[in-house]
């Protein structure tokens, strides 16, 4: 089970929302690098960029940061980004930066046909981030609610050849109540390709409770404000479902 340290960028500084509210963000630091470094430092094998801005806007805006978190680290582990990214010459100009992965959201959703470009033409380097509440996908930094279902979309873009899908319960985003594991479940057993899990992570015991379905297809987490509050040691973590997983 990977333990995949969540960095949000809003105006260059290091932050996280409540259910994506932008308005509720609390700054947790302002050296995006920095952070990066502390969490390859406890352990971390990938980082969770999302550039918050860009999301809202429909386009990058804290590629600067994004960058100094890559000369800072990207050698060393995985770095998957997500917000904003609209367009096929973005992938490729961030995969030039040297990210591993980038997450397409809002953009897969509204426009299939990009989605189905991407992973075409960076075949391995693109994840599907769905949102979801009450197994309905949101858009538009979760503003939106549509009407398609988690598990029908994640089918159709798993067709199309994306690499893992991440399933955000914006319900429980930031809010600290725990993960809601019965869904991501449900994805995961829908799917051959890994889900990674998101949104409310608690504690260590939704760690455990993780590990308990890993074999189901759930091959990661993120991990937002728990690490960040302290209620979640991040490195203790990692090393107990290291444990549990027989690592």
């Amino acid at each position: 089970m990977l333990l995949i340290p969540a960095i949000d960028l809003k105006e260059g500084k290091c932050v996280r929302l409540e259910q994506g509210d932008m308005s509720a963000a609390t700054t947790f630091g302002d050296n995006p690098a920095a952070m990066a470094r502390r969490w390859v430092d406890s352990g971390a094998r990938r980082l969770h960029l999302v550039d918050l801005n860009g999301a809202f806007a429909g386009k990058p805006v804290n590629e600067g940061a994004v960058k100094s978190i890559l000369r800072e680290v990207g050698d060393e582990i995985p770095v998957q980004l997500g917000g904003g990214i609209r367009d096929l010459d973005t992938i490729e100009r961030y995969l030039d930066d040297g990210l591993s992965y980038i997450i397409i959201g809002t953009a897969a959703v509204k426009n299939p046909g990009f989605m189905k470009d991407a992973c075409s033409a960076f075949g391995g380097h693109i994840i599907v981030g769905l949102d979801a509440k009450d197994g309905k996908v949101a858009t538009d930094g979760w503003s939106k609610l549509t009407g398609h279902e988690v598990v029908d979309l994640a089918k159709k873009f798993e067709d199309y050849g994306v690499e893992a899908v991440i399933y955000t319960d914006i319900g429980r985003d930031g809010m600290l109540t725990g993960i809601n594991v019965e869904a991501t479940v449900k994805l995961a057993q829908a799917l051959t390709i890994p889900v990674i899990a998101s949104g409310g992570l608690a504690g260590i015991a939704d760690i455990e409770k993780l590990c308990e379905v890993e074999a189901e297809g759930i091959s990661g987490v993120i991990c937002g404000r728990a690490i960040y509050n302290g209620a979640l040691d991040f490195s203790l973590a990692q090393k107990r479902a290291d444990e549990l997983n027989g690592d």
